[in-house]
């Protein structure tokens, strides 16, 4: 399809013609000044109009993407089409979400005690990475549950504050499976938030009282990444280096929690310095250190 130049070029014309006048200062009233004022546009319609004499001169037509590239009189360094899917790739994961006991908003929405939820933000924050999401709700019958679990690429693990009872053992045993596909050569990943890597810790260490507290509820801070640390294969592999040097030097990280992990304790224990690899820590209020 071929287009006259000037349909193009009018929308561009018009928007100058229309905020030109603002870069001129407004002249007094005075008739001595109203001509000067008025004469103005007849510099900026001649200089449109020569620039739309030119643009007719150049070209009287404009070729779409597709009919450059099949032009032999046109050259052109990019491709009309995009490149093909990696056939290896998910494009259209599904990610199951963990719910967390109570409803979310301090018993005001239900004081049911079989309630549960998941915040609207886990859910935004996969579905932004192209993902979709299954709900496990943790307190249902385990045979749906695991059933959900095969039906599902990967889990994420939210913050809250459920730390034993059923919740604790239901995050066990997903975990336990998780571990079972992965062994078995299933990729299947785990991201765990907050309360949900706190979890983590807790049974690969095989301990409940792992955890230490610190004071970084609703606080920024910076990220301090392990000196000759690998990041490939990581979740920083595929940031910028501009950005990777700010999480060092800008408080861009938000850290709202009670309880974590020094590293100091992490190598101590034997399980979590075998199952674990510290990336990053951070400092708390009181610039205590924590993984």
């Amino acid at each position: 399809m071929k287009l006259p130049a000037q349909q193009l070029f009018y929308p561009s014309i018009l928007n100058y013609v229309c905020f030109t006048p603002s870069i001129f200062p407004k002249m007094p009233s005075s008739p001595t000044r109203r001509k000067p004022r008025n004469c103005l546009w007849i510099p900026i319609l001649l200089c449109l109009f020569n620039e739309l004499s030119f643009a007719e001169a150049e070209s009287s037509t404009i070729l779409l993407p597709s009919q450059q590239h099949n032009a032999d009189s046109v050259s052109t360094t990019f491709s009309a089409h995009c490149p093909a899917p990696d056939p290896s790739l998910n494009y259209r994961p599904v990610i199951g979400i963990l719910s967390h006991p109570g409803d979310g908003a301090s018993g005001r929405l239900s004081n049911a005690t079989n309630a549960s939820y998941i915040a609207a933000s886990y859910v935004k924050f996969v579905e932004s990475g192209g993902a979709r999401v299954i709900p496990l709700i943790f307190n249902e019958p385990e045979e749906i549950l695991f059933e959900k679990l095969e039906l599902v690429n990967g889990i994420l693990y939210p913050g809250g504050w459920a730390k034993n009872g059923l919740y604790y053992d239901i995050v066990e045993k997903i975990f336990k499976k998780i571990l079972e596909k992965n062994d078995a050569g299933d990729h299947f990943p785990v991201y765990a938030i907050c309360l949900g890597f706190e979890l983590l810790s807790m049974i690969v260490s095989e301990d409940r009282n792992i955890l230490e507290t610190f004071d970084g509820a609703n606080q920024a801070s910076t990220l301090q990444f392990v000196k000759n640390i690998n990041i490939e294969g990581t979740l920083f592999q595929r940031f910028p280096p501009e950005l990777l040097k700010k999480l060092s030097t800008d408080c861009l990280v938000m850290q709202n929690h009670h309880y974590g992990i020094s590293p100091e304790r992490m190598q101590a224990n034997q399980e979590l310095a075998k199952f674990f690899k510290i990336l990053t820590t951070s400092m708390d209020e009181y610039n205590k250190v924590q993984k």
